[in-house]
């Protein structure tokens, strides 16, 4: 499998198909990272699995980044709040502290 790599951070940005051609995973990364120079980016071959590749992404991947990916919409707290629905608010907390305790803070 091909990636793209971000060459002054080591970090994975794209995975290319192994249907494209030379040189594609480069301009689809640029399509998905216009703020990433194509002088910074590189592809590079790696032997994984699929799970392999994830792993390597999830690793990389601060908690920071993965919580802000799954925590609600801060709307339905203020709408609960707005509408005083105790319930939605709890339900928002408790939303938050499951992804808080999926992805625990790395110290």
């Amino acid at each position: 499998m091909k990636v793209v790599q971000q060459i002054s951070t080591d970090k994975i940005i794209h995975r290319e198909s192994p249907d494209f051609a030379p040189g594609m995973g480069i301009q689809n990364a640029r399509f998905l990272h216009p703020e990433i120079p194509k002088a910074d980016m590189q592809e590079v071959e790696v032997e994984w699995e699929d799970s392999q590749y994830q792993d390597a992404l999830k690793a990389q991947t601060s908690y920071v980044e993965l919580r802000r990916r799954e925590y609600p919409s801060f709307h339905d707290y203020v709408d609960g709040i707005v509408k005083g629905d105790t319930a939605q608010v709890q339900k928002y907390i408790n939303d938050c502290l499951a992804v808080k305790a999926k992805y625990p803070k790395v110290v």
